[in-house]
């Protein structure tokens, strides 16, 4: 693969975009659109709609989730920063969003829409066969950790949960 030019420097960073060549990028890179939020905004709040996954260029993020019959009690589920990427999940099963996005500092992302992953599928079917892939392995790892941490809640409390 060719080395990263400039131009595609943060996207060659994130496992989204492993794979792909620069020519490729390049392809990808008219979709791509950049958002600032201040501290404090919600960029997404679970239960609402949401169409795009989400890329830290710079600032952190609050991953929450208000658990059900809680709505004002929200539990921080992770802290995202720079390279890292959340909303992929909506991007796959079309639902409301599984928790709260929430800019701890005044945070810069980039973004792709699910019809820039639709119009990708129709014009160029390797890069969003690769793109796909990337995100399932993402959501993938994600998932491990999870099943990881949910065996060491089960082993301390010797509660079994049902999924």
């Amino acid at each position: 693969m060719d080395t990263c030019s400039l131009a595609n420097d943060f996207l060659c960073k994130h496992s989204l975009f492993g794979g792909l060549t620069n020519p490729e990028l390049d392809i990808i890179r008219p979709f791509i659109q950049e958002f600032e939020y201040k501290e404090g905004t919600h960029i997404l709040k679970q239960g609402e709609f949401n169409s795009r996954v989400y890329f830290i260029v710079k600032g952190i993020v609050s991953i929450e989730k208000y658990p059900e019959h809680h709505e004002k009690e929200s539990r921080k589920i992770v802290t995202l920063v720079e390279g890292d990427s959340f909303g992929e999940m909506e991007l796959i099963d079309i639902q409301p969003c599984a928790a709260s996005a929430i800019a701890l500092t005044d945070t810069s992302i980039v973004s792709l829409d699910n019809r820039d992953f639709y119009q990708l599928s129709k014009t160029h079917l390797k890069i969003y066969t690769m793109m796909m892939l990337n995100l399932a392995r993402d959501i993938s790892r994600r998932l491990r950790r999870t099943d990881e941490l949910l065996a060491e809640a089960t082993m301390k409390s010797k509660d079994t949960y049902v999924l």
